[in-house]
């Protein structure tokens, strides 16, 4: 099937279209439903009706946009009318949803005038918290748009026009900088006099481009004061008339800087590119083909050409879901009046900000592992990048209050702490161990120093306050590849070659001359093996902590600090934790990494630091042994170990969380098996801390869970260690260091 076929069927699958309606609230007993209905509704009305401003308190509204349309002019598709265009609205509210957790009604009216339009969008008012209009004809849309933005409340947003100036106005600062140009000189050209367009052109002069250099062109050429005269264009594109005499699209192009296209594609030639001033910016905006392709406009010069299109198969990709969903979660949140220029302007600030910053691998593999770095190639964010939410909205709440715009005020670090959480419950979790790590940052060594992705958490650890990193290897590589990355900071080195590291061979030949280790081959290790250099450093306490494992197989990688830092005093047992986010719990999954086959006493060790380990993360512990029986249910060797656990966690007076066990795996997560079935257990919630009787039980379970179950995995987290030091596994991600970081610098403080 094609693509168009595929399409169909995607919509029409069970249940069809895209979107559908959830409870937020429990509607499980008759209690409940007389809550959320009868006769318990009654109450909120009342106090809704006595101060309005509380339905942000008990109702959707504060989050519920209306996605409003009459299908005049759909893209790519025209004037399809009203019930054709519901597709769009309803692709629209996935948008809003999946990239600022925003809730969406589509509503597709069968109106074509101006003022009925207004009328009916005006009535829905006490609904919604935001209206976002789509796909409206000119002009009426800038009437419509006008007209509800001076009548209504609630932030009213035409992401035809104003979507495509915010984003391209994003690249257009970074392409100016980049260039080494001025705003404010540039000769600027359109191609195209729509809504689009106007708005476009009207939001480069508010970033500092100046009206008179801009040169707007429409299908009958350029827009001049004679044409105005003549009655041949209408009071929108009147504003951006020039006094020139006349021309066509080349004429206008000859020794710009700048050309904007919103227009039809294939319409510019190499020749008219050659026109134009040094090192052109291009932005080739029409969909599906732009105005001139990207390898043409490459090819028709020698020197740089920034260019961007509206196709994801480019770079430079202008997408308006960089721009509405976070305008309006920034509104929202401060129950927004109106989404003003200063919101607009600092949203494109927020984005060109953002593409100067280091992308996270997860946002690189998913654009085909293509290097993603600031330049001509990438002057604004990739839509997929999940740090636009908490980089865009609070600057646009910032904004809103700053201008006046606001209802009420937010503290703006603890928001974008609530932003990150939106997406997904993992964020908030190492949310609490970050803000831990900052209060008081540690010095951390980075044993694979000379590796890009450690080099890049270096800097993210340095640039976030989290760490003081100490990066271990050849000091030439390290420099060379931060500078290739573009990484503005000069981070601690600890280069075996330069640096006189034979006290750490003295250290170490003391600490394994009775191993089997001779003063000359301790000498070599720390000079050939920054693992054995840096588990030394931790261990004499020149760091404080250390993170290896990136590049060598987990069993190496863990060998030489158990070898040099070992266990902690008071235990023999150190294991490997993974905690694993899901929507609404956390779980923390043990031993899934160490000991292979452990006794009774090495599990309840595991679950004791496994529990302090929960606390860390503000989880209080409830810890399950896990088997395939259930309370002596089978009796053999292998049920009587975690039986055996249990009993000596619960005679340790010591151990102050909730443990119980043997139980099957489903016992253990699910309350009413534990409150029915087994209501004599001492959990009288569901697990959060599962401790597997074995090392295949745990490495099975916990990616079993991760990937069939949707959870995220923080880890794996060493426990049981003397001084902190965390092993990474083989292809993580920066993300995942900087995390195992802040693990490991919590665990320093302590």
């Amino acid at each position: 099937m094609g693509l168009d076929d595929d399409a169909r069927e995607y919509h029409r699958q069970e249940p069809p279209g895209k979107i559908a309606i959830e409870t937020t609230k429990p509607t499980n007993t008759q209690r409940d439903l007389s809550l959320a209905y009868s006769p318990g509704v009654a109450a909120p009305c009342r106090d809704i009706a006595a101060d309005p401003e509380s339905v942000f308190e008990y109702t959707a509204k504060g989050n519920l946009v209306a996605v409003v349309s009459n299908g005049s002019a759909v893209l790519g598709l025209g004037d399809i009318g009203a019930g054709a265009s519901k597709p769009v609205m309803e692709g629209k509210g996935v948008l809003f949803k999946r990239f600022a957790d925003i809730d969406v009604f589509d509503i597709e009216l069968d109106i074509d005038s101006v003022d009925p339009f207004c009328e009916a969008v005006k009535a829905m008012e006490p609904t919604f918290g935001g209206i976002n209009l789509e796909d409206i004809k000119a002009p009426e849309c800038f009437k419509i748009e006008e007209r509800l933005r001076e009548e209504m409340a609630v932030p009213v947003f035409h992401d035809d026009q104003h979507g495509t100036a915010i984003i391209s106005g994003a690249a257009l600062m970074n392409a100016v900088d980049i260039s080494d140009k001025d705003l404010s000189e540039l000769e600027i050209v359109f191609s195209g006099a729509g809504a689009s367009a106007i708005a476009t052109a009207r939001f480069y002069v508010s970033l500092g481009a100046r009206k008179e250099n801009i040169t707007m062109c429409d299908s009958s050429g350029i827009i001049t004061e004679e044409r105005v005269e003549a009655g041949e264009v209408n009071e929108y594109k009147s504003q951006f008339a020039t006094p020139v005499e006349g021309g066509d699209l080349a004429d206008a192009m000859a020794g710009a800087d700048v050309f904007v296209g919103l227009s039809v594609g294939g319409i510019v030639s190499q020749e008219m590119v050659r026109s134009m001033g040094d090192d052109p910016i291009i932005f080739a905006m029409a969909n599906p083909d732009p105005e001139i392709t990207y390898e043409d406009a490459k090819e028709a010069r020698d020197d740089t050409v920034i260019m961007a299109t509206g196709r994801s198969d480019y770079p430079n990709m202008v997408n308006n879901v960089l721009g509405f969903p976070f305008l309006f979660r920034g509104a929202l949140d401060v129950r927004a009046t109106e989404i003003n220029e200063e919101m607009k302007a600092a949203a494109a600030e927020a984005l060109a900000d953002l593409a100067r910053k280091d992308v996270p691998d997860a946002v690189v593999k998913a654009y085909g592992d293509e290097p993603l770095q600031f330049g001509p190639e990438y002057v604004i964010p990739k839509p997929l990048d999940p740090r636009v939410l908490f980089e865009v909205a609070p600057r646009v709440a910032e904004a809103a209050m700053e201008s006046g715009s606001a209802r009420t005020e937010i503290d703006l670090e603890k928001y974008r702490e609530r932003l990150e959480a939106r997406l997904g419950k993992s964020r908030e979790m190492m949310r609490v161990v970050l803000n831990k790590a900052k209060s008081d940052p540690k010095r951390i060594a980075l044993a694979e120093g000379t590796d890009e992705k450690m080099i890049r958490a270096a800097y993210q650890l340095s640039e976030q306050g989290i760490a003081e990193p100490v990066l271990l290897g050849d000091a030439d590589t390290i420099s060379q590849t931060a500078a290739e990355l573009g990484l503005s900071f000069r981070p601690e080195v600890v280069d075996p070659d330069d640096r006189d590291v034979s006290g750490y061979g003295d250290r170490l030949y003391e600490l394994r001359k009775r191993k089997g280790i001779t003063k000359r081959e301790a000498d070599d290790l720390v000079k050939r093996d920054t693992n054995y250099l840096g588990s030394v450093m931790v261990e004499t306490g020149d760091v404080d902590a250390m993170l290896t494992g990136l590049t060598h197989h987990y069993p190496s990688a863990l060998r030489p600090p158990l070898q040099i830092v070992g266990s902690a005093a008071d235990t023999d047992t150190v294991a490997g934790v993974y905690m694993l986010t899901f929507k609404n719990r956390v779980i923390f999954c043990a031993d899934t990494t160490v000991n292979q086959d452990p006794d009774a006493e090495t599990l309840a060790e595991v679950t004791r630091h496994t529990a302090d380990l929960a606390r860390r993360f503000n989880v209080e512990p409830r810890a399950a042994m896990l088997s395939y029986s259930n309370f002596g249910s089978v009796d053999n060797e292998g049920t009587r170990k975690p039986r055996d656990a249990v009993d000596i966690l619960q005679s340790d007076d010591a151990v102050d969380f909730p443990v119980d066990g043997e139980m099957q795996a489903d016992t253990a997560v699910v309350d009413d098996i534990l409150n029915g079935t087994y209501e004599f257990s001492q959990l009288d919630e569901a697990a959060n801390v599962l401790v597997f009787p074995n090392l295949e039980a745990g490495n099975i379970g916990y990616k079993l869970l991760q990937r069939l179950g949707g959870a995220e995995a923080i880890g794996p987290m060493l426990v049981g260690m003397d001084e902190p030091v965390h092993v990474l596994q083989r292809g993580d991600e920066v993300k995942d260091i900087v995390n195992l970081a802040s693990v490991a610098v919590v665990d320093a403080q302590e």
